[in-house]
């Protein structure tokens, strides 16, 4: 075998590699627990699964502040799985911007 098909072999192994751990990622759960109050779940694939709201925070003057908690609870949520996503690629190609 000459070594550009070696290299060939090499870059497909590593994308399924990278398909696998990919595939691992979005089958995770992340869950963000923010401020005692609200608690989000979000499947790799960022699909949200769930938002939780402790009832002691749902007064209507509160609105705002739950809110906000939401966004940010989400927000962090979606960073981990980039974070997740980032790390596999690290691990796979050496590089963070995938393969």
């Amino acid at each position: 075998m000459n070594p550009m098909q070696q290299m060939m072999q090499q870059a497909q192994r590593m994308q399924r590699e990278l398909a696998k751990a990919h595939a691992q990622v979005d089958a995770e759960v992340f869950t963000v627990k923010k401020a005692g109050i609200v608690e989000v779940e979000v499947k790799g694939t960022r699909e949200i699964v769930s938002i939780n709201i402790d009832e002691a925070a749902l007064n209507p003057d509160d609105k705002d502040m739950i809110e906000e908690t939401i966004m940010m609870a989400v927000n962090e949520a979606l960073a981990e799985i980039k974070a997740a996503h980032d790390a596999v690629d690290e691990r796979i190609t050496g590089q963070t911007k995938g393969f």
